[in-house]
């Protein structure tokens, strides 16, 4: 790796320094909202979580905040979460009523809050597969990698013999028609684990799995990409090229576009920089986490390191580090960091 790259990854870091520590963000209606969760837990006997105004510290060392929403989606996602919240304390008994208020928590980037009530459910509910699926979904987004795999472990221990059940979405698509079941929200979410942490060959086993009760579209590119990426990881480009086969141009996708295009781009039937450029201009979106970290890595897979390391960085200057490609991109820059 050259000089000129080393030093624009050090540069991200310290830029995300010092913003971790500029950065303040106060919400009235948020502070509010941790008070009653601390009064909850508390109530029910359960450790408190530490308030901090950060909800995870990335592989890099830096402070992660909550991003900024948009006035009329913080106003919708609040309501929603005042619902959860009424629902929950009318009747803390009920397995939904616990799942949905730490949904709507975690939908408002009240990570270590929502982690808490599904604890607190696990608490009552011990062999509740849904429970473990979400927090350990939520332990892979604030990097408790370890803690994400016990728990989705658990998760695929216990729903063994459950009948395949579609998940509702609480963010939903464009049509309101749920694309994903539990236990492919389970497996998935696993594999996402294992390929943080480097595990590839239980990584393989897990989106097999998500490919073997995948019975749509938007379900059938997710697990394929990732499935792709880890074989190129592994160096199987045979296995990799094979997973393109049944992946057309039109497809009945209504939410996964980004994971769509970017096997699309594998296929040569879409370039690069047509899903991402290193001189884009404007604010970066999610997807745009999404489609930097499959377009980093085929620069990568194709010998283009620096490229490649450079948009990883470039990703770094986005707020959605929630999002799995920014993950994944930490992860890269993680590993060279640890290995200069």
């Amino acid at each position: 790796m050259s000089k000129t790259v080393k030093q624009r990854i050090i540069g991200i870091v310290l830029l995300l320094t010092c913003l971790s520590g500029c950065i303040q963000i106060e919400n009235t209606k948020d502070t509010q909202v941790k008070k009653s969760i601390v009064s909850d837990v508390s109530n029910l006997g359960a450790e408190v979580v530490e308030e901090t105004e950060h909800e995870a510290v990335s592989l890099l060392g830096q402070k992660l905040y909550p991003p900024t929403l948009p006035d009329k989606v913080q106003a919708k996602r609040q309501k929603e979460l005042e619902s959860a919240e009424e629902n929950f304390n009318n009747n803390p008994d009920s397995l939904d009523n616990i799942i949905w208020y730490g949904r709507r928590l975690a939908y408002l980037y009240q990570y270590k809050y929502a982690i808490q009530i599904f604890t607190l459910g696990l608490n009552k509910f011990p062999e509740s597969y849904k429970l473990y699926r979400h927090r350990g979904h939520r332990y892979l987004t604030i990097r408790q990698f370890d803690k994400a795999i016990q728990d989705l472990e658990k998760a695929v221990f216990y729903s063994r013999n459950a009948p395949i059940e579609m998940e509702i979405d609480g963010l939903p698509n464009r049509r309101n028609i749920p694309r994903n079941s539990v236990q492919y929200n389970i497996w998935y979410h696993l594999g996402l684990a294992y390929y943080m942490k480097g595990n590839y060959d239980k990584c393989v086993s897990a989106f097999k799995k998500c490919l073997s009760i995948s019975d749509n579209d938007d379900m059938l590119v997710a697990a394929s990409d990732w499935l792709y990426m880890t074989y190129r990881k592994l160096g199987n480009s045979e296995a990799a090229e094979a997973l393109l086969e049944p992946i057309k141009a039109r497809m009945n996708v209504l939410e996964n576009y980004a994971y769509h295009n970017r096997l699309l781009m594998y296929k040569e039937i879409k370039k690069p920089e047509q899903l991402y450029k290193l001189n884009k201009d404007g604010q970066i979106a999610i997807d745009d986490m999404t489609l930097g970290y499959g377009v980093g890595n085929w620069y990568y897979y194709n010998g283009q390191t620096e490229q490649a390391m450079e948009i990883f960085s470039l990703m770094m200057e986005s707020p959605y580090w929630q999002a799995f490609g920014y993950i994944a991109a930490e992860v890269e820059l993680s590993n060279v960091n640890a290995g200069s």
